[in-house]
C-alpha cells in the first residue's frame, strides 16, 4: 500500500510539472534559510560547550556606581581578589588570574611576529580545559619564564620540529623555554589566544607588576574561577558580593559589588543594564530564529494554497476513489505521502542550496559553519523536519481534499465557495504580514544603522594611523616622531593610552566646585595625552587653552569634554580645581574640548579628562591629504623597523576601527535584508501560482466579460484587485507589530531613531507594487487571450 502511494504520488508530480516546480523551489527556499539559520543558532549556542565542565567555570565580574543612579559592569577587576578568593571561599576548587598580552611580539631567530596571548595564573588550564598536545597541565607553569604555544604557532615558529624545550624570546627581552603544546583554539571560543605564559613572568620582568597583588585600586586583570560540583553558586553569591568593599577602603566610593558570570553565558549574555544581565548576543538569536519560523511559514502557506487551490482539478479523482472503496484515512495518508515526497525532494535541493550559500554567508558573519554530513544526529534531525515540514505543509490540504462528497462531485457539482477561498485570503494575508513586517524591519534596522554613522564624533578619523607603543618606542618617541613629520608621509603625529576610537581607563571624581550633597562620586573616562593631541585629531577647545609643551609644567592640570563638565555641572570651570581618583590629588581645569566619540556610537559621550603625560599605550599619525597610502606605508615601516627593530611594524587605520563599531548592527542589518527579500520571493511564487489558477478557473468569465466589450484594463483590475485588497490588509496588521517589536529594539539604544508613519507607508507601497507587478503576468495574459479560445468548447 505504501508503495502504491508513493508512486501515485510522484505520478501526480509529474502530471503538474509547473505547479510541483512551483511547491518545490517555494519550499526548497524556506527550508534552506530555515537551514542556515539553525546551523547558525547552533554554532553559537555551542560557544565554549566544547570545554569539559563548562559548568562550573565562571570569570569574576563587578558591578561600580558608574553615574548616581546606575551601576556600570566590568570584567576587569583587581589581582588582589585572587589570595582572598583562594582563602575564604571553600566551594572554589581553582583561582587563576590573566592578563591580555596582545600587543606582545614573539621571536624565534630571524622570525618575528605579534600574535595574541595571555599571561594567566597556574591553574588556568584546570578551569578552562583547552586540550593540551603536549606537556603536563601541573609542570607548564611552574618555571616563571615558560610558554605554551598553540598548535598553529608552533608550526610558524619551528616548522615541523618539536617545539618543547625550544627558546622563545618575548618582546626581544626575555627568554622563555616551551613547556607545553595546545590544540589551535576553536572558533566557537569567546576566549581567543594562540599562546600562554605564566602571571608570574609578568611579576618577575614588569616593574609596574610588583605591587598589583596588594593594590585593590588596580582592576586591570581578569580573573577566571572553578567551583567544586557540590557547591551552589546561589550560595555562594551572597559571601561574594561585598569581598571588595570589605577589603578595599579606596573602592568603597564605588561601591563595588563582586559576582561570577558563567562560561556558557559570556558569549551570548554579554550586555548588562544596572548590575544585571540585560541581554547580549542572544537577542540577535532569538530574532534570527523566530524570522526562520516566519520564512518557514510563509513557505507552508504556499504549498497549502497551491494545493488547495488545484481541489477541484483532484475533486474528481476523490470521488472515484472513494466510490471504489477509499478510506477517508486512506486519503488523508495518500495527500500527506505527496506532501512529504515533495518536501523530500524540496529539502534535496535545500541541502544544495545552503551548500552553495554557506562560503558567502560564512564571509558575512565571519564564522567557519559547515554542514555536519558525518554526524548522526544532524541526519535524525533533519528526517524529522522533513517529515514535520511536509506534514505541516500538507495536513490541511489532506484533510480539506479527503472530504468531498463523491456524489457532488462526480455529478459536476461541486463549487468552491467561501469555505475554500477565506482560509485561502487568511493565509496570504499572514504571509503577506510577515513578508511586510521583515521589510519594515530592515528599512528601521538600516535607518538605525545611518544615524549612527551620520553622527558627529568629534575629531577627524580620516588618514589616522595607529600603531601600539611597544619595545623601544616610548624611549625614541621624540626621534621618531621627528623622521615620520620629516618623511614627508605624515602631517601630524601625538601619542595617548588610549586609541582615539575607545577609551581604556576610568577614574573616581571625587569632589568638585559647588557639588551637590550627596552627589557622591563620578566614574569618568581619563585619557593621557602629548601637548598636540588635539590638533593631530581635529578636536575643537571651546574654552581655555591647550596643554603647554613641557609635560612636567602640566602635571597638576586637566583637560575635560563637555559631558564631563555636564554632568558635575560647573558652569564657569576654566581655573577650577577637581579633585579626581579618590585620592588628595587636585588639578586645575586650563580647558574644555567639545565631546569626542570613544566608546560606543549608540550612547551617549560620557564625561572624561585629558591629562598632559609624557608616557602612551598607542602612537597616532595622520598621513598627509595627497600621498599614496602604499608608499605611505612603506616608508613608515621602514621608520619604525629603525626605532624598534625587535618588533615587527604594525598599524591599524582609526576609520576602519571606527567602523568595527557598528559590526553586529551591520550585519543584523544584511541578515534580515537578505531574509526579507528571499521571504518576498517566496510569497510571491505563491501569488504567482494563485494568480495563474484564478486566471485559469475564470477564464470562460474573462472570454464572456471581453465578448460584451470589457478593456484590457477592465480585466486586470478584475483579476488583481483581490490581491492588492488582501496585501493591502496584511501591511495595515503588520504595521503595528512591527513597530511594537522594532521599537523595543531600539530601547536597546540610548541614541536612536524616531519611527514615523513614512516607513510603514514605504514598506506598504513596496508590498503593493510587488504584488502587482507578480499578478500583473498572468493577470494580462488572461486579458489579452482570444474570447474565442475561452468559448469554444460551449
Amino acid at each position: 500500500m505504501l508503495r502504491n502511494y508513493f508512486k501515485t504520488a510522484w505520478r501526480n508530480l509529474l502530471k503538474n510539472k509547473s505547479l510541483s516546480a512551483l511547491h518545490i523551489v517555494g519550499l526548497s527556499l524556506g527550508m534552506s534559510i530555515v537551514l542556515l539559520i539553525a546551523l547558525w543558532v547552533f554554532n553559537e549556542y555551542s560557544y565554549d560547550r566544547f570545554l569539559p565542565d563548562y559548568q562550573q567555570a565562571y570569570q569574576v565580574e563587578m558591578n561600580i556606581k558608574f553615574q548616581q543612579d546606575e551601576m556600570r559592569t566590568q570584567t576587569d577587576v583587581s589581582v588582589a581578589l585572587v589570595d582572598v578568593l583562594k582563602k575564604d571561599f571553600p566551594e572554589i576548587q581553582y583561582v587563576a588570574e590573566s592578563d591580555d598580552m596582545s600587543d606582545h611580539g614573539l621571536q624565534v631567530g630571524e622570525k618575528k611576529i605579534y600574535s595574541k596571548g595571555m599571561a594567566v595564573g597556574v591553574d588556568f588550564l584546570k578551569i578552562l580545559e583547552y586540550p593540551l598536545l603536549k606537556g603536563r597541565v601541573e609542570d607548564i607553569f611552574k618555571d616563571p619564564f615558560s610558554i605554551v604555544l598553540t598548535c598553529s604557532l608552533a608550526r610558524t615558529l619551528f616548522g615541523n620540529e618539536d617545539p618543547i624545550g625550544k627558546t622563545v624570546k618575548i618582546d626581544a627581552d626575555n627568554n622563555v623555554k616551551v613547556t607545553g603544546v595546545m590544540e589551535d583554539i576553536p572558533a566557537n571560543s569567546t576566549l581567543q589566544f594562540n599562546y600562554l605564559f605564566p602571571f608570574s613572568f609578568l611579576e618577575k620582568t614588569q616593574e609596574w607588576m610588583k605591587t598589583a597583588r596588594t593594590d585593590w585600586g588596580n582592576n586591570s586583570y581578569s580573573i577566571f574561577v572553578r567551583l567544586y560540583p557540590s557547591a551552589v553558586y546561589s550560595r555562594l553569591a551572597p559571601r561574594l558580593k561585598n569581598v571588595v568593599y570589605d577589603h578595599s577602603p579606596i573602592m568603597r566610593n564605588i561601591k563595588p559589588e563582586i559576582f561570577l558570570h558563567p562560561v556558557k553565558y559570556w558569549h551570548l549574555y554579554s550586555t548588562f543594564r544596572n548590575g544585571r544581565i540585560a541581554g547580549g548576543f542572544i537577542d540577535y538569536v532569538r530574532m534570527f530564529s523566530i524570522i526562520g519560523v516566519l520564512v518557514l511559514i510563509i513557505a507552508c502557506i504556499n504549498f497549502i494554497n497551491l494545493s488547495t487551490a488545484r481541489s477541484e482539478k483532484r475533486a474528481r479523482e476523490v470521488g472515484i476513489r472513494k466510490v471504489m472503496g477509499s478510506q477517508r484515512r486512506e486519503l488523508i495518508f495518500q495527500f500527506l505521502t505527496e506532501s512529504i515526497l515533495l518536501t523530500f525532494l524540496a529539502f534535496v535541493l535545500s541541502i544544495a542550496l545552503v551548500q552553495l550559500a554557506l562560503p558567502s554567508f560564512n564571509n558575512l558573519t565571519n564564522n567557519s559553519i559547515r554542514i555536519p554530513y558525518g554526524n548522526l544526529f544532524f541526519w535524525s534531525i533533519m528526517i524529522a523536519y522533513v517529515v514535520l515540514t511536509g506534514i505541516l505543509a500538507g495536513i490541511r490540504p489532506a484533510f480539506y481534499l479527503s472530504s468531498f462528497n463523491p456524489v457532488k462531485v462526480l455529478k459536476g457539482k461541486m463549487l468552491m465557495g467561501k469555505a475554500a477561498t477565506l482560509p485561502r485570503k487568511v493565509m496570504v494575508v499572514l504571509q503577506f504580514t510577515c513578508s511586510i513586517g521583515l521589510i519594515i524591519s530592515t528599512l528601521i534596522v538600516y535607518r538605525q544603522i545611518q544615524y549612527a554613522k551620520a553622527r558627529p564624533i568629534g575629531y577627524d578619523v580620516s588618514r589616522v594611523m595607529m600603531t601600539d607603543m611597544n619595545g623601544d618606542l616610548n624611549n625614541n618617541y621624540d626621534a621618531l616622531r621627528n623622521e615620520l613629520m620629516g618623511s614627508g608621509m605624515v602631517e601630524n603625529v601625538t601619542k595617548a593610552s588610549s586609541k582615539v576610537t575607545d577609551l581604556r581607563a576610568h577614574m573616581v571624581l571625587k569632589d568638585w566646585p559647588d557639588k551637590p550633597a550627596g552627589d557622591g562620586t563620578v566614574n569618568i573616562g581619563v585619557v593621557l595625552v602629548s601637548e598636540n593631541y588635539f590638533t593631530a585629531l581635529g578636536m575643537q577647545l571651546i574654552e581655555g587653552n591647550g596643554f603647554g609643551s613641557s609635560w612636567k609644567d602640566d602635571t597638576a592640570k586637566v583637560i575635560l569634554n563637555e559631558a564631563a563638565v555636564k554632568r558635575i555641572g560647573l558652569k564657569d570651570p576654566i581655573n577650577r580645581v577637581i579633585t579626581w581618583n579618590g585620592t588628595p590629588t587636585q588639578v586645575r581645569i586650563v580647558g574644555v574640548v567639545k565631546n569626542a566619540l570613544m566608546e560606543s556610537p549608540f550612547k551617549p559621550v560620557g564625561p572624561t579628562v585629558f591629562y598632559h603625560a609624557d608616557w602612551g599605550n598607542v602612537i597616532l599619525y595622520r598621513l598627509r591629504q595627497n600621498v599614496d597610502t602604499r608608499e605611505a606605508i612603506a616608508t613608515i615601516e621602514k621608520i619604525f623597523n629603525k626605532y624598534n627593530p625587535s618588533y615587527p611594524y604594525s598599524y591599524v587605520f582609526a576609520d576602519d576601527e571606527y567602523n568595527h563599531k557598528f559590526t553586529q548592527e551591520v550585519l543584523v542589518g544584511k541578515l534580515v535584508g537578505v531574509f526579507a527579500g528571499l521571504a518576498i520571493f517566496i510569497s510571491c511564487l505563491g501569488l504567482f501560482g494563485l494568480a495563474t489558477y484564478v486566471a485559469e478557473r475564470r477564464g470562460k468569465e474573462i472570454g464572456v466579460r471581453k465578448v460584451l466589450g470589457a478593456s484590457v484594463l477592465q480585466v486586470w483590475v478584475l483579476l488583481s484587485k483581490e490581491f492588492v485588497l488582501l496585501t493591502f490588509l496584511s501591511a495595515v496588521i503588520a504595521s503595528p507589530i512591527a513597530f511594537y517589536v522594532l521599537g523595543n529594539w531600539l530601547h536597546n539604544y540610548d541614541y536612536r531613531i524616531t519611527v514615523g508613519p513614512g516607513v510603514f507607508l514605504f514598506a506598504g507601497a513596496l508590498a503593493l507594487l510587488i504584488t502587482l507587478f507578480t499578478v500583473s503576468y498572468q493577470a494580462i495574459k488572461a486579458a489579452v487571450t482570444s474570447p474565442i479560445k475561452r468559448l469554444r468548447d460551449e
